[in-house]
């Protein structure tokens, strides 16, 4: 019976999470970039980083706000992002034993952080919204996340609710101009 009912629930979420994003506009245009990554303060894919692991975890990070940001920047618009530094959460503690040196230990000793300047144009390139973020939550670990193995999770919730709170009225904006 619990498993019916969960299947029920399960298959609901589904159904309206693909009405809430089919209104999104696939036009829209996100620019992200990363000024001097190599100066940032942590985007380490293990103790003794890798050039290409730390450009997987760039890359799915402006993957993941190019995708999310859809549901912000209506048909026309483009927003603007460049990332000054960033701190990814956990660190490294290689004295822990072996193979810790590839395991980010999270505690809320390390919370991730993130430096930004963002802007939100509309087609004519006139400046709509516009801002200078130092964005981070040293309750990060508590966040309920949906992918408890995205490795980058806690980083994409903090995201997400960034976009959520500062490019969730653009549209409005967008319709009174």
């Amino acid at each position: 019976m619990k498993r019916i009912s969960l299947l029920s629930a399960a298959a609901g979420l589904v159904a309206a999470c693909a009405l809430y994003g089919a209104d999104a506009p696939m036009t829209s245009s996100t620019e992200v970039n990363f000024d001097h990554p190599d100066k940032f303060t942590d985007i380490k894919d293990q103790m003794y980083p890798t050039d290409s692991g730390q450009q997987v975890i760039l890359d799915t990070l402006r993957d993941f706000l190019v995708q999310d940001a859809k549901r912000y920047i209506p048909q026309g618009c483009k927003l603007a992002i460049t990332f000054t530094d960033i701190q990814l959460a956990g660190q490294f503690e290689p004295w822990r034993g072996p193979r810790f040196d590839q395991t980010r230990i999270i505690t809320p000793l390390y919370p991730p952080r993130f430096k930004f300047n963002w802007t939100v144009t509309d087609a004519s390139g006139k400046t709509i919204k516009q801002g200078t973020e130092d964005l981070w939550d040293t309750s990060f670990y508590l966040r309920v996340t949906l992918d408890p193995d995205d490795p980058l999770r806690y980083e994409k919730s903090i995201l997400s609710d960034w976009m959520r709170g500062s490019l969730g009225n653009v549209k409005l904006l967008v319709a009174s101009n």
